[in-house]
């Protein structure tokens, strides 16, 4: 019984340790551009984008299609990036451990 109780404490301590990195991924920022720069979208560690930015020379009333395709790419990219962050530091408390989807 007691290696019973040890385990639960290192699970108690394991998940306050998850606890704050999630709460520390919320002060991350991701940056991803598209066109070259033409289209910057920052997004946070818990995938809200925060600012998008785009260079007045991409704004052509002719072409509204290709600015929306930037902002697509930019956003999608930033997506990417907070997956990679959140899977570089909420990872190393579920290797090994072969839950799929977990984060």
């Amino acid at each position: 019984m007691k290696n019973m109780g040890n385990m639960m404490k290192q699970m108690q301590k394991m998940q306050k340790q998850m606890m704050k990195a999630q709460e520390e991924l919320k002060e991350k920022t991701v940056e991803a551009t598209a066109g070259g720069g033409m289209v910057t979208v920052i997004a946070s560690g818990d995938k809200r984008i925060i600012d998008v930015k785009i260079n007045e020379d991409v704004v052509d009333p002719d072409d509204v299609d290709m600015l929306q395709d930037l902002i697509l790419a930019a956003t999608n990219e930033a997506l990417k990036q907070v997956d990679e962050l959140v899977e570089q530091d909420m990872g190393k408390f579920t290797k090994g451990m072969n839950i799929p989807g977990m984060f």
